[in-house]
């Protein structure tokens, strides 16, 4: 079965062009260091809901919109593998925080066991 890390973040609307090119360089690191599959999504078709939703859960604002992503991989040990690899590649380490388009406070993130996959 394999592995899962979700991500879920706000994403100011006029930088999400900014995000798209971080995302696309995150993306191609993961790849090359063995990550199945890497996908960003924003959302668009997501209600604010009730009492919880994806933008009551990073307090969206208005001029914000919600990106969901994910990272498959064949296993947890891979996953743990993959990820050292990427934290330490240049490209990903040397960010500056101060850079990143978006509000990394009101992120969050995990990762997940497939339960069912078809």
């Amino acid at each position: 079965m394999s592995y899962v890390d979700g991500f879920v973040l706000p994403v100011p609307r006029d930088r999400l062009d900014d995000y798209r090119k971080l995302a696309r360089k995150a993306g191609k690191v993961w790849m090359e260091h063995g990550a199945l599959a890497y996908h960003e999504c924003v959302a668009d078709d997501v209600d604010a809901g009730k009492r919880t939703s994806f933008p009551r859960s990073v307090k969206l604002k208005e001029d914000e919109v919600v990106v969901f992503a994910y990272i498959l991989y064949k296993s947890r040990a891979q996953r743990d593998k993959v990820n050292r690899m990427v934290m330490a590649d240049p490209r990903i380490a040397g960010i500056d925080p101060a850079s990143i388009p978006f509000d990394g406070k009101r992120m969050f993130w995990g990762g997940f066991k497939s339960l069912v996959e078809m």
